[in-house]
Parts: structure tokens; sequence; C-alpha cells
């Protein structure tokens, strides 16, 4: 650590011209990214990167021995190393001389050229970007995506090279792609391999959020060698929808533009690069706001603001404000429902929806941790018809080449957009497994040229059956974490139920997310006021299935005004026995309870802790609590069946 120190203090001393070769190579050597050399000489990467490679120090690629030196392994795993080319002797002016050949003859020294073991190739390369390390946010639905990009590429006869640096998903196990390259996903990288390989296309909206910011640098990197005229320059094109469209949907004032003039509603909202703008566009959109950086991966930052005071504090210690990466203020729209929308399209303009899931708990929670159905269960006609004419605009206007992602909100029949990524989403296995469609396949041969008319899939496809996505969520490995759901999502994984109806299916993910529901005891209910009118109907189902009631005082004055039978349990701080006692003593079998404002906020938490704990299972959002009420009935009806996928299609 100590060497490296000094090295980059080394490098502040200098000016990037004064770099020579054998410098430049002792320092890559040591792990320095070009990026870090900018800063540390006070240029740009690019900079670096020309200097660089005018001193001949390039990368070369050595193949990973995945045979232990057993035998000679030809697995086309590649990593990438900066080495000193190897010297030989030779005599004379000739230096392809032998040594010996000569007695008289003075000796020189020749270097040559470090070698590099990417083989040589003659068909139509593509180059897929993975999605780097998993972590919340973006995990293993992406690597579907591109492992599915991977297998229809090949299959169409191109030579498929996958660029990802985690050995522990598909995309980079060894009959996945025909080559592979263990690299991390930054410019820097990314670049090397393309002046490596030099494929035909590069494919970057399946690996999520990580790739797709390298979209707008690769394309300012290709158009900049087309344009220098050197016959021997990369000549690949980014594949799918234009980088300019997917910063268009990323930037939020390009993106309203578009909307307004399309004629799509969305909530009202604003830009802040300070808290005194954050200030004003909020007392302009009004309380409660979603607050979030732009460019995020899995909500990370976000929130639901209902005051000045937390706006302050969101904007001074929740975030970094950069003025190329403003805060975007959302108004939140209470009591709504969210819905998303995959999508596929080919350059032809044709546009085809791939599904519409409603999602179960209300917006405000993050799509990721939300679960939904396909198809919708409680969106009206007209909502519905909204949303396919509103969906097939936008992507025509975007221009979109493969597959697009929109979220909606709906309150009745009115609906608002709420964002829109021209790319794969999370959701894209789910509803390719419900429908029965590839839908990264099918986008990944609309991207090589097909169009959605030759690959036979030109309308909707509303399944039969119902399909539920659950959220797998990882709070019984962090004891004393809170279980409420937010706009930041938390979840590590999804599961899938299938049934005939809404409440089987729930039931089933419920179980998959070892979300053991009970069919008999006590339910624990305290709401906060805003929730205690929509939280009547879910009680009276649930005594009706033979449950018994407790709740704190509030809940229970409104639950005994609607002729409900409940009985009162004190909370924590109004004496005992209390609410931790009976979760304790096994007395209480489910939990219903949302965050119940400032003063009763440390109960709440305690409560979702201890019963966290005590492996009962807790439901934070009213959504969730009818969504459980149905699957709970369906429980009790009848028992479960199992049946394959595959027969659901049949």
């Amino acid at each position: 650590m100590q060497e490296l120190l000094e090295v980059e203090k080394f490098l502040k001393r200098l000016k990037l011209a004064n770099l020579d070769a054998a410098t430049m190579l002792r320092v890559k050597q040591q792990g320095f990214s070009d990026r870090q050399i900018a800063y540390a000489t006070k240029t740009t990467e690019g900079e670096v990167r020309n200097h660089r490679k005018s001193l001949g120090v390039i990368p070369v690629y050595k193949t990973v021995d995945t045979c232990a030196a057993e035998f000679e392994a030809f697995t086309p795993y590649y990593y990438s190393a900066y080495e000193q080319g190897a010297e030989r002797v030779a005599t004379g002016t000739n230096p392809n001389a032998d040594a010996n050949a000569d007695a008289n003859a003075d000796p020189i020294v020749v270097t040559t050229a470090p070698e590099s073991e990417v083989l040589a190739s003659t068909r139509p390369k593509v180059m897929i970007l993975g999605g780097g390390p998993n972590r919340i946010g973006q995990g293993i639905e992406f690597d579907y995506c591109c492992c599915h990009a991977s297998f229809s590429l090949r299959e169409d006869g191109f030579e498929t090279i996958m660029v990802n640096s985690n050995p522990e998903t598909v995309s980079t196990d060894y009959d996945t792609s025909d080559r592979l390259y263990f690299e991390p996903l930054t410019q820097e990288d990314v670049l090397n391999i393309l002046e490596a390989e030099n494929p035909q296309g590069i494919i970057v909206q399946f690996g999520g959020q990580t790739p797709l910011k390298l979209a707008v640098p690769l394309q300012h990197y290709l158009s900049s060698v087309a344009q220098s005229g050197d016959p021997l320059a990369v000549t690949s094109q980014i594949w799918g929808t234009s980088p300019d469209s997917i910063d268009a949907a990323e930037d939020r004032e390009r993106f309203e533009k578009i909307l307004r003039e399309l004629e799509i509603k969305q909530p009202p909202n604003g830009l802040a690069r300070s808290y005194n703008e954050a200030l004003r566009v909020a007392q302009r959109v009004t309380y409660p706001v979603v607050v979030r950086p732009s460019y995020v991966l899995g909500g990370r930052a976000m929130e639901i603001v209902f005051s000045d005071a937390d706006l302050e504090r969101y904007m001074t210690q929740a975030v970094q404000v950069e003025p190329d990466h403003p805060i975007l203020i959302d108004k939140f729209l209470e009591n709504a429902t969210e819905v998303d929308v995959d999508a596929i399209a080919d350059h032809q303009g044709n546009v085809v929806i791939g599904g519409i899931l409603e999602h179960i708990e209300q917006a405000g929670v993050h799509s990721g941790d939300s679960a939904c159905s396909l198809p919708t269960v409680s969106l009206s006609d007209a909502a519905l018809a909204t949303i396919r004419e509103w969906t097939i605009k936008l992507a025509k206007a975007l221009k979109v080449v493969g597959l697009m992602n929109i979220q909606f909100a709906t309150q009745g029949d009115q609906v608002f957009i709420i964002e829109a990524n021209p790319r794969a989403s999370r959701t894209v296995p789910f509803v390719s497994k419900t429908i029965g469609i590839p839908l990264a396949k099918m986008a990944s041969r609309v991207m090589s040229g097909k169009t959605l008319a030759e690959l036979n899939f030109t309308e909707e496809v509303i399944p039969k059956h119902l399909s539920v996505k659950e959220a797998v969520l990882p709070f019984d490995r962090f004891p004393g974490t809170d279980t409420i759901l937010g706009p930041e999502m938390r979840s590590t994984g999804e599961v899938m139920g299938i049934d005939v109806d809404f409440g089987r299916a729930f039931a089933k993910a419920e179980l998959a997310a070892s979300q053991d529901l009970p069919q008999t005891g006590t339910v624990f209910v305290s709401m906060n006021d805003r929730d205690k009118p929509a939280i009547i109907p879910v009680v009276q189902e649930l005594v009706t299935l033979g449950f018994r009631i407790v709740a704190t005082a509030g809940t229970r004055n409104i639950l005994q005004e609607n002729n409900l039978p409940v009985t009162r349990i004190f909370k924590v701080h109004e004496g005992r026995p209390h609410i931790l006692d009976a979760i304790k003593n096994r007395e209480i079998q489910l939990i219903l309870n949302t965050p119940a404002g400032e003063l009763a906020q440390e109960d709440d938490r305690a409560i979702r802790r201890t019963a966290l704990s005590y492996k009962i299972p807790t439901i934070t959002t009213v959504a969730g609590a009818r969504a459980t009420a149905a699957a709970l009935r369906a429980l009790q009806e009848n028992p479960l069946e199992v049946k394959a996928i595959q027969d659901y299609h049949a």
C-alpha cells in the first residue's frame, strides 16, 4: 500500500507529457487506471489514453488456464496484462539473423512486442457487456438477459464475446459465449477489448445500469475513430436503441420535452442542483415528494419527503449534488397503483407489448421490492388502453430498437408516466416465463437487424393463467433491521407463483419466498391514520376466515365502529403485557403494520424487528394485506397443486 501511495505522489509531481514508455508501463503494471493517472496529472482520461497508446503501452490478453496445467487449455477465457516485450540477441544490421551466424558481427538486442493470446477469427462478432458484480438493484435478472442474447446470436452464426467481471454468474460459464473477458465494466477496459476484437456490434442494454452508463462514452469514441480516417481503426457499432435516445430517457429535461410533445402526463416535478432550488420545486409541486439522484441503480438514495426539514436533511446529508447529475423531485402520488410495462420494438418502428404488470404494493415501494401480477387484476379498461397507447407512442418517439421498460402510476382511470428505460429490465425473465416467449432472445435478434414480423411476434400475449412475482428480502440475515419497504430497493432476489387465480398464485409466490402464511390464529393490526379506512375490508375478510383480531387503541376504535370483533392490546409504552410480549409468547401469527408517524415510529420499528426474530410474517402495506387475505382464502378452500410451467403454455 505504501508503494502505491508513493507512486501516486510521484505522478502528482509530473506532467503527463513527461511520462515515458518505461515509467508508464511500470505504473500500469501496478494497477493504476487511466482515470487515476489523469486525476494525478490533472488531465483527462482521454488524454492519458492517447498518450499511453502513443508510447506503445497497450495491454495484451492472456488465456486463463482452466485445466490447471494438466493438459493444454483451449477455452477462450481472457484477462488483460501489461507486459514488457521479450529481448533476444541478433547480429549485424539484420535483427532476424541468428546470433551465431557471424561471430565477428556486433551483437544487438532486439525487443519483441508482448504476445497476445486472442485467437484470430473470420466470423462476425458481437460483444455483450454484462452487469458486473451482483448487488442490490442489479442482479441475476440482467445476467439472464445477457445469456439469452449470447445463446440466440450464437444460433444465428455470430461469434459472441461476453465482457463481465463476475465469476458467480451464468454469463461467465464456459459454454455461454464463444469468448469471455474477465474485465471490469469501465470505459478504459471496454475500449481496450474493442480494439483487440473489433466486433461488428456492441450490446449495452442487457447488463443493467452499469454498461448503460458506458453507452454515450462508447459512442463518442466510435464517432471519433470513424472520423480519423485510420484504415485499421475500430469499425464497431452499438446495436439497438441509440445512446442519444438512452440519454434522452435518462435526462429529465429532454424527457419532459418529449412527453409534452406526445401529450403524455407525468406527476408534477422538477430538477434541483441545490437546497434552495429543491425547496422551490417541492413547494410548487406540494408535499409529499419523491427525491432521488439521476442515473441511479435500484432506487439508491431515493426517499419520500414530507417537509422542508426532511428535504434539507436529504439535500445536505443523504446525497452529493453534482451539476451534471441533478436531484429529481416528483410529486408522490398517494394511493396510486404502479404498473410496469415491458415492450419490444424493431428498426421499422413496430412495437409489441410483452407484458403489463400490476404492482401489488402501492406506488412508493420500489418496483424491485413490490410483488406484481401478470395479467393485471384491478386496472380499468380505460387505464389499460391509455397505457398501451402511450407505450407505443413513446417507443416510437425514442426510436427504440430492442427492449424498453416503462413505469406508470394509475389513480382510477387516470394514468401518469413515472419513467422510461430503453433497455432490458429486471422483469424481463418473469414476463418471458409467464407468456412463454423469450423476450431477450427476440430483442437480440431485433438488434441484429431482424424485424418482429420475421420473428413471428406481432401482438401482445395475454396468458389465461395468472402469475405473481414476489421479492425475496434478506431481512432475516440482518437481525435488528427494519422490514419496512420504501422507494430504495432492498430485495436480493425474486420468485414466481403460477395458478388459475390471483389468490392461489400469490400464495405460491409467498411460499417460494419463505413466507409461511398461517391459516389460523391471531392477527395483530396497527395502521397509520391514512391507512385505517382502507384496512377495514381486509380485516372483515380475515374475520370471515376465522382469525382472531387484536389491535392498538386507534386502529381498534375504527374497526369497532365498523362492527368488527377486535381486542385491544397495549403498545410498548402503555404497560404490560404489550404487543412485544405477545409476539415473544407466540400468541401472534400474522402482523399488519404500517408506519404510524414520528411518535409511534420507535414502537412500530420494535414490533417489526421482534417479529423478524420470531419469524412471524409482517405485512407493511395495505395492498400487501389485501393480497395476503386473498392467499389465505385460497389456502383454506383447496390445497395447492403443483404443475410444470410448460403445462401452462401447452
